[in-house]
């Protein structure tokens, strides 16, 4: 059998290639789970123990949460986030791979075909303007993203546009910029049907990710 510190680059390998057609999150977590597991192994193996299988399961489980830490700061960004929130429609929840994130439905987020804040956005982006500033260590990557409606000459711009209108808004409120990326997915990744008013109206929206990593 082969010793598993010589597998780890080929099953790191064999991980990217076979996240080439998943969603950023996803990608994340199955490498994560991957490279765990095979962690664990490698630890079992080295200190001598007989339950391999336990110990690259307990990996898997570790691994796929990603690079990222959830700290008691991230958890209580997201408990007031949650009550900052609460009967908005924006969903605030924790990934699998130890991201905050805040899903902004397009209601309150944009109109259709415009880039501008709606009025009822900014008192939610003052109160994550202050969580991120009680909480220097992470930083927060912002996707935008449309409906089908037009062509992606029109919709990739538009979403990164919405994308940075949430940044700029934060960095006005004293936000470092240099924390925040921005990402537009124009309407390739839908989260409802376009045939429908109210599906389209669901793919409208920003996403924002929070992550802290380990120091």
């Amino acid at each position: 059998m082969k010793s598993p510190y010589i597998l780890l680059p080929l099953v790191a390998a064999l991980a990217l290639s076979a996240c080439a057609n998943m969603t950023e999150t996803q990608r994340n977590t199955a490498i994560g789970a991957g490279i765990g597991a095979l962690g664990g192994a490698v630890i079992s193996k080295s200190t001598g123990g007989n339950k391999t299988g336990r110990d690259a399961a307990l990996g898997a489980g570790v691994g796929a949460l990603g690079g990222y830490v959830w700290s008691q700061r991230m958890e209580a960004q997201r408990e007031a986030m949650a009550q900052a929130t609460a009967g908005t429609g924006v969903d605030v929840s924790r990934t699998a791979n130890n991201e905050l994130k805040l899903d902004i439905p397009s209601d309150i987020s944009f109109d259709t075909g415009k880039a501008a804040l709606k009025p009822n956005m900014r008192p939610i982006l003052d109160r994550f303007a202050q969580t991120l500033k009680d909480n220097p260590a992470t930083h927060l990557r912002i996707v935008g993203h449309t409906d089908s409606t037009g062509s992606d000459a029109i919709n990739n711009p538009l979403s990164l546009e919405r994308a940075g209108s949430a940044r700029n808004y934060l960095e006005d409120r004293g936000v470092a910029g240099s924390r925040i990326e921005t990402v537009g997915r124009g309407s390739r990744e839908p989260v409802a049907d376009n045939s429908s008013e109210a599906g389209r109206a669901k793919n409208r929206r920003i996403e924002v990710f929070v992550a802290e990593t380990p120091r």
